[in-house]
């Protein structure tokens, strides 16, 4: 769970942002009654934010240093970023029929629509090892080949204008798959589909036509694609 702070220790991480250390006169920058902000003072440090020296002065942990690098340090908020993932499909070829790993999502927001594997890239998790290890665990399957072959950076609206989503998504397309192929799971079902399969489906994600062309191109250009979306959806 992401971690929400009070203002006025939003101000006193900013205020530490720019310092090696600080004393206590020093971060109380608001002029706040003692008692207040040694409140703040300390909920910062029980939440591993910023630490107190023998000297009495206070500096950031390595935790808070993270943390307050997300300020935006002129409107002393942390920022919204784009979430970061990645999306990846299977390739498989029988008897010259060319066949795309497809996901239904039954899970909340977009429940019921298509589209293919996707999953945050874990702290410290190298992005191909993401793309592999969200195949295995949603799907059941390995691949003995696995390519980067784009880069999308998609945005959500409501019909009101309201961001939903925004996100950046790794995608790679795997081949030589193998394993038995997990038909359901816990949030979802898997399909091997056509491309003509797959663009007949109802609820399907509005990138998926763009994804597929270029799966469907990505044997004849290997450097791997970056384009953005924005789009509104009806359903979320």
């Amino acid at each position: 769970m992401e971690l929400k702070i009070h203002p006025i220790q939003t101000k006193i991480l900013n205020t530490l942002l720019f310092k090696e250390q600080a004393r206590f006169k020093e971060l109380n920058t608001t002029g706040l009654s003692t008692d207040h902000f040694t409140f703040h003072v300390n909920k910062l440090i029980k939440d591993g934010l910023i630490s107190k020296n023998p000297e009495g002065v206070y500096l950031l942990t390595t935790r808070g240093k993270e943390f307050a690098n997300r300020l935006d340090t002129e409107r002393e908020v942390i920022e919204r970023q784009p979430k970061v993932g990645v999306a990846v499909s299977c390739l498989l070829v029988e008897n010259g029929r060319k066949r795309y790993l497809v996901q239904q999502r039954l899970k909340q927001p977009y429940f019921g629509y298509h589209g293919i594997v996707s999953g945050k890239i874990r702290w410290g998790e190298g992005i191909e090892q993401t793309a592999r290890r969200e195949l295995l665990e949603e799907t059941g399957l390995n691949v003995r080949a696995i390519d980067l072959v784009g880069i999308e950076h998609k945005s959500d609206y409501n019909n009101d204008g309201v961001l939903l989503e925004d996100k950046i998504f790794f995608i790679f397309l795997g081949s030589l798959p193998r394993g038995k192929l997990a038909k359901e799971f816990k949030g979802g079902k898997n399909f091997w589909m056509t491309k003509n399969e797959i663009l007949k489906l109802d609820k399907v994600f509005d990138d998926v036509p763009q994804l597929i062309k270029i799966f469907e191109t990505e044997g004849r250009n290997k450097k791997p694609v970056f384009f953005e979306n924005k789009f509104t959806v009806a359903e979320y």
